[in-house]
């Protein structure tokens, strides 16, 4: 089952300095039938205008994947973590217990970010940041693996739920083909794919640029490029 999401048909809020597009029901959005994709619980399509941002501001039990897909991103929080990630890369914050933290814009240019969150396997443990370069190079053709809560998954991002991220870049007519992870035989990943730059076909389904795509029950994906194309995949329980 794959479940287009139209970038045109996602909810939103234009803040101003801030201009958002929420997958799934997020602040003032609120879709009964979008409250989450399994562990997956928030996918947001942001736009932050140049020196602006987030002030700081609390979470707790909960894993938020920053993506960013164009500008930068200035992270700060309680722990005296600091650090800036550039397009292309990903952080990762486990809010755990709880931990307060602010995310600026401090470049010339719209920083476009895509926020995920997804729910813990466990709640109240000690909260971390992580951020890691991943020059698009690397997964030039191919999917390559961001963020993990895998061991198996080796040296990525670490999230405290049995989840994968991952990227691939491809150029037109090239194809990658994705196997979802069968953690338990009765277990139903839920995978979610959406198209930072391009075009591409998810078995037979076209998605533009920004658009989403909920999928279960798929034994394999086998992502097209219809254009120069940039994806983003999700594979979660």
């Amino acid at each position: 089952m794959i479940d287009k999401r139209p970038f045109h048909s996602l909810g939103g809020a234009d803040h101003g300095w801030l201009k958002a597009k929420h997958h799934f029901s997020f602040a003032s959005y609120y879709d009964p039938a979008k409250m989450g994709w399994g562990s997956i619980r928030v996918w947001n399509d942001d736009e932050i205008q140049a020196q602006t941002g987030f002030p700081p501001h609390p979470h707790d039990n909960m894993e938020i994947i920053t993506y960013v897909r164009e500008g930068a991103i200035t992270h700060q929080d309680s722990l005296g973590n600091k650090g800036r990630t550039e397009a292309g890369d990903v952080q990762v914050m486990s809010a755990g217990s709880g931990i307060r933290h602010s995310e600026y814009n401090l470049e010339n240019e719209t920083t476009k970010i895509f926020q995920i969150w997804v729910m813990p396997s466990s709640r109240g443990e000690a909260p971390s940041w992580g951020a890691k370069p991943f020059p698009k190079g690397d997964r030039s053709g191919k999917f390559v693996t961001l963020a993990s809560g895998f061991d198996a998954d080796g040296d990525v991002l670490k999230i405290r739920t049995p989840a994968r991220l991952l990227g691939a870049t491809l150029l037109k007519d090239q194809s990658e083909s994705y196997t979802p992870l069968a953690t338990e035989p009765a277990t139903t990943r839920h995978l979610y794919l959406v198209v930072a730059k391009g075009k591409v076909s998810v078995n037979g389904v076209e998605l533009n640029e920004r658009d989403g795509a909920a999928i279960k029950d798929e034994a394999a994906l086998e992502i097209l490029a219809l254009e120069d194309a940039e994806v983003v995949l999700l594979d979660a329980a």
